[in-house]
């Protein structure tokens, strides 16, 4: 490939990756050359260098972080050429800041946040950003460096450590809609990023990434690529990002016992680096280690207070422990960081209703339905909160709400349904739907399901002990658990 020649002498150490312009120039990318120490430039004289040089966007630019979006890898680098040319022209002393090429990110413990200028206004520019998130890994094992919210949260942490801070980056709609909806939704880190849609060219091809090493391996689908390409990284060096690494590929294959002890050295090595800890914990969760889970996940929290997944893990960890009041905190902290979660909403109710703060689980619980209407488990949730505060016809419209839109139909939520129709008065209606969904269980989950129902029904019955008809369900349920 040719690449044009720098346009002033501060360029001269600076690595330059071109894509294909409309005419059939080439346009530079700026980012590390990798023995580089310093990779800092004036963002004007990079603009300048630029041919043909860009008009300046025409919309003010608010945000501290400024992504680009399209289809087309072409549109996008020259509207965030426009974008530079915009913030050169609004701040001329401004530095550029090279970054690692995106897709290294996760394989760095800095996670491809650069050494910023001591002072004065800067911009870094991270072409193709959507290339940090991309992982095969299913999300119960996915890398904690790979995870949208971790990656941008890196970003916002430093970009608010000196003033003048932006980070300008062009990204894929498609790619983040598969790797980081969250992203797409703006949670978390992303909720304050300025997007900027582009048109796509429709006569120019994107170029297709060549990946080597770990970046390839953790596009794979095979779960064996990314083991070879994490042992040989961490032949090559036995760092904490890659002791990371590996024993997260250990744990995507079920080998624990390597996994713990990787993790282990890489604690010893890095105790203040939060991803480390956030794997920690994943690993114990594995074990079925709660006490040690939310040890290591309250020490990820404390060391990534923005990252939310630490937060909530953490208060699901202390739930199990049986600490509510403090999963309550955990919960709060990881909603402080991503206040339009649904998930985080749906734990907050669930550990409200353990406290008897029915209101507070009830408002959780409407939030949830706010944010997803069509999750059955927000209308399952506030169901039973509902019918716990005596509302049954309230909760009665909840759960046949959560089984509309419940493909699998819950035959537990579906029991539920049934007992808040009884508790409205009728019972032959209640035992219609018990009957029907429970006639196809297997004989062990049956069983299971009506002795859940009976102590439901008991419960009820011991706060409405005039509730009519109540008999035609207690005598059905005795009957069938009678049977052999």
């Amino acid at each position: 490939m040719n690449r044009p020649p720098p346009r002033c002498r501060a360029l001269s150490r600076l690595f330059w990756a071109c894509l294909p312009g409309p005419d059939g120039s080439r346009r530079p990318w700026l980012c590390y050359k990798r023995e580089a120490v310093s990779t800092v430039v004036h963002l004007s004289a990079y603009v300048a260098s630029l041919a043909p040089p860009p008009t300046a966007w025409p919309d003010p630019l608010t945000g501290p972080v400024v992504v680009v979006r399209g289809a087309s890898a072409a549109a996008r680098l020259r509207a965030a050429e426009r974008v530079l040319a915009r913030l050169a022209a609004d701040e001329p002393a401004s530095e550029l800041v090279a970054t690692p090429p995106s897709h290294e990110w996760p394989f760095e413990t800095a996670g491809g946040v650069p050494t910023w200028p001591a002072a004065g206004p800067a911009v870094a520019w991270a072409p193709e950003l959507h290339e940090a998130i991309v992982n095969a890994q299913t999300n119960s094992t996915r890398l904690v460096t790979t995870q949208p919210l971790y990656a941008l949260d890196r970003w916002r942490t430093a970009i608010e450590g000196g003033p003048g801070r932006r980070l300008v980056a062009t990204a894929d709609p498609a790619v983040l809609e598969v790797h980081a909806p969250e992203a797409q939704a703006g949670r978390g880190a992303w909720r304050d990023v300025q997007w900027i849609d582009v048109a796509p060219d429709t006569d120019i091809e994107s170029p297709s990434g060549a990946w080597h090493g770990l970046a390839a391996a953790f596009r794979a689908s095979d779960p064996g690529a990314r083991l070879t390409a994490a042992g040989e990284a961490l032949d090559r060096a036995r760092t904490p990002i890659h002791l990371v690494v590996m024993a997260s590929v250990c744990m995507e294959v079920n080998d624990l016992d390597n996994a713990g002890r990787l993790l282990a050295d890489a604690v010893r090595a890095a105790p203040d680096w939060g991803a480390a800890q956030f794997e920690l914990g994943k690993y114990w969760l594995r074990r079925d280690d709660m006490t040690a889970a939310a040890e290591a996940f309250g020490a990820a929290s404390r060391l990534l207070p923005r990252f939310p997944s630490a937060a909530a893990n953490w208060g699901a960890t202390l739930g199990e422990l049986d600490q509510p009041e403090h999963a309550l905190e955990a919960f709060r902290h990881a909603l402080d960081a991503d206040p339009d979660n649904p998930q985080g909403h749906n734990n907050l109710g669930v550990v409200l209703r353990e406290l008897g703060r029915l209101g507070d689980s009830e408002a959780a619980f409407r939030r949830v339905i706010a944010l997803t209407p069509a999750l059955a488990f927000g209308h399952y949730n506030l169901g039973h909160t509902l019918f716990l505060q005596g509302r049954y016809q309230a909760s009665l419209a909840a759960y046949q709400t959560g089984q509309r839109q419940d493909p699998a139909r819950s035959p537990v939520q579906a029991s539920r349904l049934a007992l808040a129709r009884l508790a409205t008065g009728d019972a032959a209606g209640a035992l219609r739907d018990l009957q029907g969904c429970t006639a196809a269980l297997p004989r062990d989950y049956r069983r299971q399901v009506l002795v859940d129902t009976q102590s439901v029904a008991w419960a009820l019955l011991t706060a409405a002990p005039d509730l009519r008809d109540w008999r035609i369900v207690g005598d059905w349920l005795a009957t069938e658990l009678s049977k052999a």
